[in-house]
């Protein structure tokens, strides 16, 4: 017996064995057991030996979602290709798990062909195709059949059937539509051909492909940039719920936010690898930099220190003392000098001033219509601007958002309608497609020619600000890339002083950092601004009030984008409540039994009755919509009255006699906190009002 193992204790063994595989399996379905898809080691790459990527190493397993980030020109792209083939390393290696797929849509990848747009996403079903015209087949052959050839054809068919199932195959064409609505193509353009679309429609369709596609990792560089904010918002869903690994590289914030859970930074040709979304790299990103720039002080001070003991010990000018001073630098010289880290954001400056202030009415616009053709964009819309409201206009590709933009710059004539601008309005322009700039001109004959009253130096100054040195001020702006016409359009939009601001996409092809500065500098302006944008992070950042454009309807909403998607949510929710009870209250109507009268008489005392009630109930409404209104005036002209003591009072903070005066500073300074607190309370309860029918 010595050596066996019983057979009972076998058998145990055996079915632990199995319970184990099956344990196993079930976490990998799960989730809880991942397994690495791709690993990146030691990559390098030099472009005519300027150094891009040095020694960068991470790896993705099977749920992950990564984001790269980075600012421009830092080898992002750079990285995608190297992973993918397109592109050789330098030194490093780049490994994919066998019987792994990977799908990658490029920054400007588009589709080609005369296939209509749902026939191209069609073609990433050949094999369900196929699958079905086998299956069609066999059911013709079996119809005719006998014996052991139906059994071998049912057999088949049973097989082909479980394959066609696995294969999504009884719903592969609401998943089609599914991704083509979220991508946000209507039902009416499903038949336009390829080559009739736009470069971002057709980059659209490749996105759709590739989703539809659901390769084991999918690799998107900035997938983001073609889509409107509806869409968006489905990919993210999309890419959230996605059964694989995903690799990323946008600007998007808010997106990143979302959906990622590391991310991936490359930063003066390093990578470092954060865990968490966006918002977590960027506090564990400042926590970094913090240590290192403390490590950086205190062995500044190290070396300051010991530099003075040795220059003690030398003036001494003993044996012994020098000796000592001689010990004390050889051991300074061993010392590894720390680089200072780089101050975040230092190198671009950006800081925009009204010239003088405008009137506390900035912008009037009342009922205004515009169509294209058989196109209507909106008719009858209205909104005003007050002087220092930070305003976005938000809403769905085509919508006609800068459109109103363009009309307010009187650059296209509105169909019906008024725009009025109030006192002292002066207008700063930045344009998406930046045609405030001249393709054929310099940088610097670009700012000079429109502000001739600035030196050299200042003219330099400015493009440097924008990280424009040396040579780069006499490159024509016909040769920049859509970031580098964006910075040159914020030089131009910095010099001109406006108190009103008015901006399409701003943060269009900007980084990170870039948008972060543009932020910052929006959010010190004292005066006005109004902005297009399907940033929602940005947003988030700057506006203190949404106008939202949807279906020809203006919906205004005071707060920022979270606020908005909070209200929007609430609005939603009472519009489903009052159709159920619309429904409910038409049943009832509908399923009530006839009432049994007494003839004309009572008919008449009903319509009398009916009367009566109706007049009541008008009259009751009418009292309530004056009573709203009264209400909604005071509201105003409180908020008015208190913003307007609010400026009075940073004036006298301001005034000579008073700001060296303590105690009146702290008095103005509780009376303005007051007043802020009430306003807080007022902007909530006119927001009500506003919203009351």
């Amino acid at each position: 017996m010595t050596g066996r193992i019983p057979a009972c204790k076998l058998v145990v063994f055996t079915i632990s064995v199995r319970i184990l595989k099956s344990c196993f399996e079930m976490f990998i379905q799960k989730g809880l057991v991942t397994t690495v898809i791709l690993s990146v080691s030691n990559i390098n790459k030099a472009f005519h030996e300027v150094p891009v990527l040095q020694n960068v190493s991470f790896h993705i397993e099977d749920y992950d979602k990564a984001a790269v980030v980075g600012i421009n020109g830092a080898g992002k792209t750079t990285l995608l290709r190297i992973i993918m083939g397109e592109l050789p390393a330098d030194e490093g290696i780049v490994t994919i798990s066998k019987d792994k797929t990977i799908g990658y849509l490029s920054q400007h990848e588009a589709v080609s062909g005369e296939n209509t747009i749902y026939e191209e996403l069609l073609s990433v079903k050949q094999e369900i195709l196929d699958m079905e015209q086998q299956m069609h087949t066999l059911e013709l052959q079996m119809k005719t059949a006998v014996g052991e050839h139906l059994e071998q054809l049912m057999n088949t068919y049973a097989s082909l059937t479980h394959s066609y199932e696995s294969a999504n195959g009884y719903a592969y064409k609401s998943e089609l539509t599914g991704v083509l609505k979220g991508l946000g193509f209507m039902e009416s353009e499903f038949h336009k051909s390829v080559s009739t679309l736009s470069g971002g429609q057709k980059t659209r369709v490749a996105l759709g492909k590739l989703l539809l596609l659901k390769p084991n990792l999918i690799i998107l560089d900035e997938p983001t940039n073609h889509l409107d904010l509806s869409s968006i918002t489905w990919l993210e869903t999309y890419l959230l719920n996605y059964k694989g690994a995903v690799i990323l590289v946008s600007h998007d914030r808010y997106f990143l936010d979302r959906i990622a859970n590391k991310v991936i930074e490359i930063d003066n040709t390093k990578a470092t690898v954060f865990h968490g979304n966006y918002t977590d790299y960027a506090a564990g990103k400042e926590m970094l930099r913090a240590a290192a720039y403390n490590a950086y002080l205190k062995q500044q001070q190290e070396i300051r220190h010991q530099e003075a003991v040795i220059e003690k010990l030398k003036s001494f000018n003993r044996e012994k003392s020098i000796k000592r001073a001689e010990s004390r630098e050889k051991m300074l010289n061993k010392i590894e000098v720390l680089e200072k880290p780089v101050e975040v954001r230092s190198d671009m400056h950006l800081k925009l001033e009204p010239k003088y202030p405008s009137g506390n009415d900035v912008l009037q616009v009342e009922s205004l219509s515009k169509s294209f053709g058989a196109l209507t964009l909106f008719t009858n819309l209205s909104f005003a601007l007050k002087k220092g409201e930070h305003v976005a206009i938000i809403g769905d590709n085509g919508t006609g958002k800068t459109t109103i933009l363009k009309m307010i710059n009187e650059l296209l004539p509105p169909d019906q309608g008024t725009i009025q601008l109030g006192t002292n309005v002066q207008i700063g322009y930045y344009d998406q497609e930046h045609h405030v700039l001249h393709p054929d001109k310099t940088l610097f004959d670009e700012i000079s020619d429109d502000y001739p009253s600035l030196t050299n130096t200042e003219i330099r100054n400015t493009l440097a600000a924008f990280l424009f040195t040396g040579e780069d001020v006499f490159k024509t702006v016909k040769t920049l890339s859509g970031g580098e016409r964006g910075r040159i359009s914020l030089a131009k939009l910095m010099l001109s002083e406006a108190n009103f601001l008015i901006l399409d996409e701003p943060t269009n092809h900007l980084d990170i950092m870039s948008k972060e500065i543009l932020e910052d500098a929006l959010n010190a302006y004292t005066g006005t601004i109004l902005y297009v944008s399907h940033d929602r992070y940005f947003i988030n950042r700057t506006a203190s009030r949404i106008l939202n454009l949807n279906r020809c309807v203006l919906t205004n909403y005071l707060g920022n984008y979270d606020y908005y998607l909070e209200k929007r949510e609430e609005q939603l929710a009472r519009i489903d409540i009052e159709k159920n009870g619309k429904k409910m209250s038409a049943h009832t109507l509908s399923g009530a039994p006839a009432s049994v009268g007494n003839g004309t008489e009572n008919d008449a005392k009903n319509t009398n009755t009916d009367t009566k009630q109706k007049w009541k109930s008008q009259k009751e409404q009418a009292a309530m919509k004056r009573k709203r209104e009264n209400n909604l005036k005071k509201c105003e002209e409180r908020i008015e009255t208190l913003e307007t003591r609010n400026e009075e009072i940073e004036t006298l903070m301001c005034a000579p006699d008073v700001c060296t005066n303590v105690a009146r500073l702290q008095e103005l300074n509780r009376e303005k906190e007051e007043n802020e607190g009430e306003l807080e309370k007022l902007y909530v309860q006119w927001e009500a009002l506003s919203l009351e029918e």
